[in-house]
């Protein structure tokens, strides 16, 4: 990887980890629908104001109704689910279980296309929810009634996630990836904007709530998909996922330094066992490689 291409990963790791930060200090005051309605309402409207601009193609007509449910499956409802979640959980352990992404796309791959389920991926997958195992029984929350509902909420979005990929690849393959990120965020807002009157915020938001919404829908989506497009497009899709592998970090970092979360032993582990079941389902061997280069140029660039 250029180092060019290593700096827009690390900034996308950085943005997609930030977000749960953002998401954490926003949403116990906006709630989960509000605080997502804005959230895509202003990321759409940003990256449809950049297509025209740019004169991209978003293929509208032919792929409305793909663009619906993925906005639906993809943005919609993970990002309130997520929300929601973030009203218990640190912004950390939030972005860790949201790591579990591909275990569910395995999963419903095997169920939707017959993708087998080879050796391999029967040992991502306990590998994984042994580290969601991890984090619940001996997590840094004690697992009350709200924990484990707050919990499965963030599994279920990361279960939204997984599903979006295989409809994505199901349905709209041929579709245009900036179009697909656009009217899916345009479609996102369509959805929540109708019931936000019955979900309004639990506070007054103030100027800083303001902020970091506006921040959460600028750069850590709209900006976060420009960068995600752009490494598909220069580095393959291969390498691009090695970004899974960092959100959590970032999201730790982030959490640790600017919420004062604590970082444990059990996350650290959890964390571990679930981006391994990643690894394996993903078949990542030679984008593991790419992520040491990563690491050991993102070293010396210091």
């Amino acid at each position: 990887m250029r180092p060019a291409d290593t700096a827009r990963l690390l900034l996308l790791a950085a943005l997609w980890g930030a977000s749960f930060l953002f998401i954490r200090i926003a949403a116990p005051v906006l709630g989960p629908i509000t605080l997502i309605a804005a959230r895509v309402t202003l990321a759409g409207l940003v990256l449809l104001l950049y297509a025209l601009a740019t004169h991209r193609e978003l293929a509208i007509r032919r792929y409305w109704r793909e663009y619906l449910v993925i906005g639906a499956i993809n943005s919609a409802l993970p990002f309130v689910l997520i929300s929601t979640a973030s009203l218990r959980l640190p912004a950390s352990l939030a972005a860790i279980l949201n790591a579990t992404t591909p275990l569910f796309g395995a999963v419903f791959a095997y169920l939707w296309l017959d993708e087998p389920l080879t050796r391999r991926k029967i040992g991502g997958l306990v590998l994984g929810f042994g580290g969601v195992a991890v984090l619940a029984g001996w997590g840094p929350l004690a697992p009350t009634r709200a924990v484990m509902l707050s919990a499965c909420a963030s599994l279920l979005g990361a279960a939204s996630y997984g599903l979006a990929s295989v409809y994505t690849k199901a349905k709209a393959s041929g579709a245009p990836l900036f179009g697909m990120a656009t009217v899916s965020q345009l479609a996102a807002a369509v959805l929540l904007l109708p019931i936000t009157p019955f979900a309004p915020p639990y506070s007054q938001p103030t100027a800083g709530i303001i902020l970091a919404v506006s921040v959460l829908a600028v750069f850590c989506t709209a900006l976060a998909y420009l960068l995600y497009f752009r490494l598909v497009l220069d580095v393959g899709p291969l390498r691009a996922i090695t970004v899974t592998f960092l959100v959590p970090i970032f999201a730790t970092v982030w959490g640790a330094l600017f919420l004062k979360e604590s970082v444990t032993a059990s996350m650290i582990l959890g964390c571990a066992l679930i981006l391994g079941g990643t690894a394996l389902i993903l078949n990542l061997h030679s984008a593991g490689t790419a992520l040491l280069s990563v690491s050991s140029r993102g070293g010396r660039s210091h």
